[in-house]
């Protein structure tokens, strides 16, 4: 434990070497990005992406549907699919930051470290939900730490981060949630037709949804996918399109400067009050009250 601890401590010196400033930290590594909080953010909707995601320091709740997952320095969280989510960090102050970390998980990678290591056939690729929480193992966190401590090395960078990343992809397949992880990856199981419907719908979100059509694109009958789709994302696909909806309209609107009705016909709504209804009980306000809102505002923290 007392090794465990001496990393979380260096991990929390490098996030706040390699951020300084509250806010999202992309970083020189692709698929590794670094966040910092000195307040409390309240529950903020946002789509996750396969991911792991590390705390050096404070702690966060993340909603999935009406299920909660806790987690801080002893934990990470596995995001297994592409799943929008509420999260909410609820440990920050000035004197000890929220400081955080996400690495982004390559569906290729998984498929093929699933292929190249026969221990993990053993692996049972049932459906599950998307997110999950486990203790963090030294190992893991060994990497991770590896991989913000190259921020500070631009020579070793390019040449080690691609090897540390499939490191800390291998330390969790061959985790505790590795048969969570390996529904993004592996064979064409039940799991993976859920992981390709919730793919589809990411593609297709702005069109009428149709539980046939897309039952068929996966090669599932419309209960069967229903059903599954639920167990993953703990929401219907029709809840679940309904929010990439919403997300993307509010994104229209704060990135590209769309107004309300715009962004409402934009993402596949037909009445801009049916949709104004619904962003208000997704968002707590109405569209243009809750941009005004947010502009007046530092932009939320997504891990």
């Amino acid at each position: 434990m007392q090794v465990a601890q001496h990393r979380v401590t260096e991990l929390a010196n490098l996030i706040e070497r390699f951020t300084g400033t509250d806010g999202t930290h992309p970083t020189a590594v692709r698929d590794l990005t670094l966040y910092r909080a000195t307040e409390l953010m309240d529950p903020t909707p946002v789509l996750y992406e396969p991911a792991l995601c590390i705390i050096a320091q404070g702690r966060k709740r993340v909603l999935l549907g009406e299920e909660a997952y806790y987690y801080d320095p002893a934990q990470f969280l596995l995001v297994a699919a592409d799943v929008p989510v509420e999260g909410e960090i609820i440990q920050a102050s000035p004197s000890q930051p929220y400081l955080s970390v996400r690495v982004r998980l390559d569906v290729g990678v998984v498929a093929e470290l699933i292929a190249e290591t026969r221990k993990l056939d053993a692996l049972d690729p049932t459906t599950g939900r998307a997110l999950a929480v486990s203790p963090v193992e030294p190992a893991l966190l060994d990497a991770v730490t590896r991989l913000v401590a190259l921020l500070g090395a631009p020579d070793d960078r390019a040449v080690l981060a691609p090897l540390v990343l499939r490191e800390i992809t291998y330390r969790l397949l061959v985790g505790a949630q590795g048969a969570r992880l390996r529904q993004i990856g592996a064979g064409d199981g039940q799991a993976q037709r859920i992981v390709r419907a919730v793919r589809w719908l990411r593609d297709h979100f702005t069109e009428p949804l149709r539980i046939e059509t897309l039952a068929r694109e996966v090669r599932m009958s419309p209960s069967a996918l229903h059903q599954h789709f639920k167990s993953v994302t703990a929401m219907s696909p029709l809840q679940y399109q309904k929010r990439l909806r919403l997300l993307e309209a509010r994104r229209l609107m704060l990135g590209e400067g769309c107004d309300a009705s715009e962004a409402c016909y934009r993402v596949g709504y037909e009445s801009p009050s049916h949709f104004s209804r619904e962003y208000r009980r997704m968002f707590g306000a109405p569209p243009r009250r809750d941009v005004s809102s947010i502009r007046r505002e530092e932009p939320p923290l997504s891990a």
